[in-house]
């Protein structure tokens, strides 16, 4: 499938090939979800943390004798059933993460850049490279593109002036091709890549005939 290649003036600059594998498969919402939900678990901190019974600051002097008193037996008041006690079965630090095949998260990321593809939400920019790094030449070049939520994907190396100029600018995110991930792209409006940035997913995502080494 072809593509209209632009400037960051609105300028046209020709058109690019894009790999129908790549940008031309029909989104399953299955698979996104699936990645999405890797990313997002492996993503959380996991640092949730209450004090057992073992840990709490309090006596460990038995309340009162075992018998005789007309009550329930206790041994401390660390126990749960007090106010203040340690707490019972309760979160404690772990990790999240879950494992899911390299095979589907590079498939996933296929989905993802052609259900943006599709919705014509895909911009191919020449080149993201700015001679100052100002946030208002930047901002005023979203305004005029019409790009409000925007993840702008570049090559191997995102321009030192670009990044500074997004950096302030509140709905753009920027991000070399290796950053390029399912839950950045679906949560922006727009996706925006650079020549190099197609290039560079092509070379990364490129499906290896059956059979081949």
């Amino acid at each position: 499938m072809k593509a209209e290649v632009i400037t960051l003036d609105a300028g046209k600059a020709g058109e690019i090939e894009l790999d129908d594998a790549i940008f031309g498969l029909d989104p399953r919402a299955d698979i996104l979800h699936r990645v999405v939900r890797w990313q997002r678990a492996k993503a959380q901190a996991g640092t949730h943390k209450v004090k057992t019974r073992s840990e709490t600051s309090y006596s460990t002097k038995k309340i009162y004798r075992q018998k005789g008193t007309g009550g329930a037996r206790h041994g401390d008041r660390n126990a749960p059933i007090f106010r203040k006690g340690g707490v019972y079965k309760g979160p404690t630090p772990r990790s999240h993460a879950h494992d899911l095949p390299k095979k589907v998260r590079a498939l996933g990321l296929r989905h993802a850049l052609s259900a943006k593809a599709g919705a014509g939400k895909l911009v191919v920019l020449d080149t993201a490279a700015m001679a100052e790094g100002k946030t208002a030449v930047l901002a005023k070049a979203a305004r005029e593109l019409g790009w409000r939520k925007v993840l702008v994907i570049d090559g191997a190396a995102v321009d030192e002036n670009f990044a500074r100029a997004a950096r302030n600018l509140d709905g753009v995110d920027v991000l070399p091709s290796i950053g390029a991930n399912v839950y950045d792209i679906l949560r922006r409006d727009t996706l925006v890549i650079t020549k190099a940035g197609i290039e560079a997913l092509e070379a990364r995502l490129k499906v290896q005939p059956k059979g081949s080494a």
